[in-house]
């Protein structure tokens, strides 16, 4: 189906909505190298209005990927909830920018909502919205999650301690832990990439972050993030696996590339929560995903990166997840140039999980060779912060050395909390207070006695 528009006498044609779409999508290089973005500002506006006159029901007739050749689009079709969508089913998108807007879009009538969405309807909304929109939407939606703690409770951070080591050293993985707990980190999870994908050296760092958490009563969950098929096979071999993770995309044909099917996630879920671990909750997954995946695997099917993003959401929500998040510089210049492209993104991909009941953190960050610095991240950090993200990454000093990329500190989490008055998960910060690490207001207090301070001792111990 064609959409056509005139724009000061001069007409522009689209060949389908996938086109408008992605003519509509603010500047981004992986689009452009797609070859699929507006070629002038004039197409770009054109497309724009297009999509603001598109009833939001289109997206139900009109797939961008076609039905019959893709598993995530049959997933997002069989899946609506025609109930839940009723409110808003005869609005077009522009109407729908406008009523998420106003006073009508309540948190309890966004989280009732969320079930009649698709990833299309919210991505097209976004491409409509400034910066400021994306913030004051996605504060309205408060999405909560629990395993052995509570995440994204209304004026909360919490912080996944990331303890990263280019060789997976225990000794190593272990100090930056202790780092980061000593730093009021880690209420989100305890999440280590591994450096090899070796079986018995994935099982021993889940048993040293297990041994940890249980030595210390620490109210948080530890996850390993390696392949979920070894995450499989370390539950059938008996390791503590807390949390399943795995890298996500939004076709079919991108999650082949990633090794992941729905079949195997369905599995996965279902031998975590076999296991029975959680004290208070049972979402068990943890997604991580980011524009441009489909893209570097050749599985777009010509839609533009920030949609196939969104519709990676669509897979996640399956699985009622404890924690997805958009690991947003990571991919490269090549898909989000510079510092504006990232945070552009991090708030677009932030506003549509949020809308679509996802409780998404972000991984504020950008590579060596991005047109991007700290401070870029700084302003990412706090615009993120205040459109209410569920968790980011604490790295110590923000530097990975096992990755190589440049993210967020266990200092940036303290700065960003306190210049909003953001607090931890609550059962976090009370074990914080307990050990002496913080005091009732969530601050850290001076160095003192407390069970973990001068902790080489337990640190051998644990790596040992």
């Amino acid at each position: 189906m064609r959409y056509r528009t005139t724009i000061q006498s001069e007409s522009f044609v689209f060949e389908d909505l996938r086109q408008v779409m992605a003519c509509a999508s603010p500047a981004r290089s992986g689009d452009s190298l797609a070859g699929i973005a507006a070629t002038t500002a004039r197409q770009r506006v054109a497309a724009r209005y297009v999509l603001a006159d598109t009833p939001l029901e289109q997206f139900l007739t009109e797939a961008l990927v076609p039905y019959e050749d893709d598993n995530i689009t049959r997933l997002i079709i069989d899946s609506h909830d025609a109930g839940a969508f009723a409110p808003v089913s005869a609005l077009t998108v522009g109407a729908f920018r406008d009523w998420l807007l106003s006073e009508h879009a309540s948190p309890a009538r966004l989280a009732a909502l969320a079930p009649g969405l698709t990833p299309e309807m919210v991505a097209a909304a976004s491409k409509l919205m400034r910066n400021q929109d994306l913030i004051a939407v996605a504060r309205k939606c408060e999405v909560v999650t629990r395993f052995r703690d509570t995440i994204g409770l209304a004026g909360r951070l919490a912080v996944r301690l990331q303890p990263n080591h280019p060789a997976d050293d225990l000794r190593g993985i272990a100090a930056s832990t202790l780092d980061g707990l000593l730093m009021g980190a880690g209420d989100a999870v305890i999440g280590v990439n591994p450096a090899s994908d070796s079986l018995p050296a994935l099982g021993d760092m889940l048993r040293m972050l297990d041994e940890m958490i249980q030595r210390f009563d620490i109210p948080t969950q530890s996850c390993v993030l390696a392949h979920v098929t070894q995450t499989l096979r370390l539950i059938a071999g008996g390791a503590p696996v807390d949390l399943v993770f795995q890298s996500i995309g939004g076709t079919e044909k991108n999650n082949l590339s990633l090794g992941v099917t729905i079949d195997v996630l369905d599995d996965a879920r279902a031998a975590a929560l076999a296991l029975n671990r959680g004290s208070i909750g049972t979402n068990v997954m943890y997604f991580e995903t980011g524009q441009g995946s489909a893209l570097s695997a050749d599985a777009h099917f010509g839609v533009d990166q920030q949609t196939c993003e969104a519709r990676a959401y669509a897979l996640a929500r399956r699985y009622q997840p404890l924690l997805v998040n958009t690991v947003v510089g990571f991919i490269g210049p090549e898909y989000l140039y510079d510092g504006k492209q990232i945070i552009r993104a991090a708030l677009e991909d932030h506003f549509c999980g949020k809308l679509l009941g996802l409780p998404m953190g972000c991984d504020v960050c950008y590579t060596n060779h991005a047109e991007a610095d700290q401070d870029d991240m700084d302003t990412l950090l706090v615009l993120l912060g205040a459109a209410g993200v569920n968790f980011v990454m604490g790295v110590p000093g923000a530097d990975d050395v096992m990755l190589n990329y440049q993210s967020t500190s266990f200092h940036d989490a303290l700065f960003v909390r306190e210049t909003l008055n953001l607090g931890r998960a609550p059962e976090f910060e009370a074990w914080l207070q307990r050990m002496r690490i913080s005091d009732a207001a969530g601050r850290l207090l001076p160095p003192a006695s407390n069970p973990l301070r001068g902790g080489m001792a337990a640190l051998t111990a644990l790596s040992s």
